[in-house]
């Protein structure tokens, strides 16, 4: 079979993408990747991927610009999508999937012009304007959230699953504000960091790159010990370490974290599209798989409540809860399909 896998934009959307490149290799498929030259689409996939092909185009979001830049916008995607019917037709593409994001716009399109199946993820609780828009078009539309889904789970890379381990007690803690980092959990980290001290428990801390020298200044003032970084994409082999994770509600974030066991204190980010990421949290609280809390709620004392939790009881549930192979699932349902 070959493959398109469309969409990006940020790193949740691509991390979908890249697990389903590798579970469509695994069974012999090939596999091309159309995203946008903004975003982090070719940070990346430009060097290193699984896709026999890579192709960014000139596109950019269009629901948040305004008046001309709306226009230009609109302008970019029709462009764009008539280049993408072209890639289509050039690689004799029997499926696409989309993984969401402004990215997944022209490829999806071309998709359905030119009488292709499209499937579609949605990573979070809440559709995407452009996964809502396509979906009634869709031959098959994925989400963990989904009751209705007929694939459950999240498609996690293998090593998240190979990695985990039932946390018992919290020796370390690990701070993810997401690949731009996070300035309140920031903050949180160095407001808490001399009590975790205290206590014996090591901290690992992705600030993110803006925020890096004044976290590792604050850091080295309170003479604190830690393992900080800018950005990583080493995560799968870091996480593993931690028993704790405070964490932005990020899709692929959170469900690599269920995927490996780890518990978490989840801290949405606020200005997220539809607040989506605080819906992806109460996602996990409902199901009594961890804590969440607003950015402007009282995060040190509720971090400070969860060392008095049962941790195996949560890292056990996740566990029991997280779905394995479901990017294999995911490929396996298209070739059904194509075949």
């Amino acid at each position: 079979m070959k493959l398109c896998i469309t969409g990006g934009g940020t790193g949740g959307h691509l991390m979908i993408a890249q697990a389903l490149a590798e579970a469509a290799i695994a069974d012999g498929h090939q596999a091309i990747f159309i995203g946008s030259m903004s975003g982090q689409d070719r940070k990346y996939f430009e060097k290193h991927s699984s896709f026999s092909h890579v192709y960014f185009l000139e596109t950019t979001g269009v629901v948040n610009q305004k008046r001309f830049k709306k226009l230009v916008a609109l302008w970019k995607v029709l462009r764009a999508f008539f280049i993408s019917r072209r890639i289509l037709k050039q690689h004799h593409i029997q499926a696409t999937y989309s993984v969401g994001g402004f990215s997944a716009a022209p490829a999806s399109f071309a998709t359905l012009s030119r009488f292709i199946p499209l499937f579609i993820h949605e990573q979070n609780a809440i559709k995407g304007r452009l996964n809502a828009l396509l979906k009634p078009f869709a031959k098959q539309f994925i989400s963990a959230y989904d009751t209705t889904s007929p694939i459950k789970g999240y498609p996690v890379k293998e090593i998240f699953f190979k990695n985990a381990r039932v946390r018992e007690k919290i020796q370390t803690i690990i701070f993810l504000g997401g690949s731009h980092g996070a300035k309140a959990i920031n903050d949180l980290a160095l407001n808490i960091s001399e009590q975790l001290q205290e206590k014996g428990i090591k901290i690992i801390h992705q600030a993110g790159e803006n925020d890096y020298e004044r976290v590792k200044q604050e850091y080295q003032e309170k003479g604190i010990e830690v393992e900080l970084y800018a950005f990583t994409k080493e995560l799968a082999t870091i996480m593993p370490r931690a028993d704790l994770a405070i964490s932005r509600a990020g899709a692929s974030t959170l469900w690599e974290l269920t995927s490996n066991g780890l518990p978490a204190f989840y801290i949405p980010y606020p200005y997220a599209a539809g607040d989506h990421q605080f819906y992806n949290a109460q996602f996990i609280l409902n199901n009594n798989l961890g804590w969440c809390e607003r950015e402007s709620g009282d995060l040190e004392s509720k971090l400070l409540a969860i060392f008095d939790e049962n941790l195996k009881q949560k890292s056990e549930a996740l566990l029991a809860y997280a779905s394995k192979d479901v990017a294999k699932q995911m490929i396996q349902n298209v070739y059904e399909y194509v075949k």
